[in-house]
C-alpha cells in the first residue's frame, strides 16, 4: 500500500504536527475524552476533597485518609477513560467511515493517524493528571510523592499498558457503538481492581492479590507506594511491562485498517 509506512520520503514531517493540530481540533469538538478523561475525574476529586469523613485518618488504611488512598485512584481514572473510551471510539468512527482506508492513497502514511491519536489523547490524559495533582496540592493539602521519580516511571508504564489495551480495541472494532461497549466492559472491571468500589486495603487477601495482577491495580499499588515513600516493587514494574508488550503485540497483530 502507498504510504503504509510510519515515515513517509514524500510526506514532510512538519505534515505530522498538522495532522496532531487537526486531531486535536476534533477531539474538543467531541469531547468524549474530555468528559470522561478530564471533567469526571476532576468533578469526583472535588467531592472527594471536600466531604470531612474523606479526610479522616483511618487504621484500616495504615493512618491514611480515604481521600490520600482515593487520590491515585483517581489518577488512573483518567488514564483507563481516554485510552478505553476516547482514542478506540475515535480510531473506530475514522474505520467506520473509511477514512483510514483512504489514507493510503495519499501521501500521508496511515499510520501517521494513529499516532496523531494517541499523541492528543497523552495530551489529555496529561492535562487531566496535572490538574488533579495542582487542586489536590494547593486546594486540599495533598503531599507531593515521596518517591518522584518513582512516581512518575509507574505512570508511564500505567500508560503504555492502558494504550495498548485500547488500541486493541481500537485494532478490531468498525464503530464507535462497539468500541464504546467494549471499552465499558473492560473499564468498571479494571477499575474495581484498582480499589475505586473497595480500597485495595480493605479487599480480601485473594482479590487483593488479583488486583495486583491487573494493569489498574498494579498501577494503584505503584503510586500509592511512590506517595507515601514505601517504595516501588518490582512485581508492579513487571506487570505493567506484560500488559503494555502483550497488548501491544496484539494491537499491531490486529489491526485493521479498513
Amino acid at each position: 500500500m502507498s504510504g503504509s509506512g510510519v515515515l513517509s520520503v514524500r510526506t514532510p514531517p512538519r505534515a505530522f504536527a498538522k495532522l496532531v493540530e487537526s486531531e486535536a481540533r476534533i477531539a474538543y469538538r467531541v469531547p468524549v475524552g474530555l468528559v470522561f478523561g478530564v471533567a469526571l475525574p476532576v468533578m469526583l476529586l472535588i467531592i472527594f476533597g471536600d466531604a470531612p469523613s474523606m479526610n479522616q485518618p483511618r487504621a484500616v488504611l495504615g493512618g491514611l485518609t480515604d481521600f490520600t488512598v482515593f487520590f491515585p485512584i483517581l489518577v488512573v481514572f483518567v488514564i483507563a477513560a481516554v485510552a478505553l473510551f476516547g482514542l478506540p471510539m475515535h480510531l473506530a468512527t475514522y474505520r467506520n467511515q473509511g477514512i483510514l482506508r483512504r489514507l493510503g492513497t495519499t501521501p500521508v502514511p496511515p499510520a501517521w493517524m494513529l499516532a496523531a491519536n494517541v499523541v492528543v489523547s497523552l495530551i489529555l490524559a496529561a492535562e487531566a493528571i496535572v490538574i488533579l495533582v495542582v487542586v489536590g496540592s494547593q486546594a486540599y493539602g495533598l503531599a507531593a510523592p515521596k518517591d518522584p521519580g518513582g512516581f512518575v516511571l509507574v505512570l508511564v508504564l500505567a500508560v503504555a499498558a492502558m494504550f495498548a489495551i485500547g488500541l486493541c480495541i481500537a485494532a478490531v472494532t468498525r464503530s464507535a457503538v462497539v468500541a464504546a461497549a467494549i471499552g465499558t466492559v473492560v473499564f468498571y472491571p479494571l477499575m474495581f481492581t484498582s480499589g475505586l468500589y473497595v480500597p485495595q486495603e480493605e479487599m480480601s487477601a485473594g482479590i487483593r492479590s488479583v488486583s495486583h495482577l491487573s494493569p489498574l491495580g498494579a498501577a494503584v499499588q505503584g503510586l500509592q507506594g511512590t506517595m507515601q515513600g514505601t517504595g516501588l516493587s518490582v512485581e508492579v514494574v513487571v506487570v505493567l511491562l506484560a500488559w503494555a508488550v502483550v497488548f501491544c503485540f496484539l494491537a499491531v497483530r490486529f489491526f485493521r485498517w479498513s
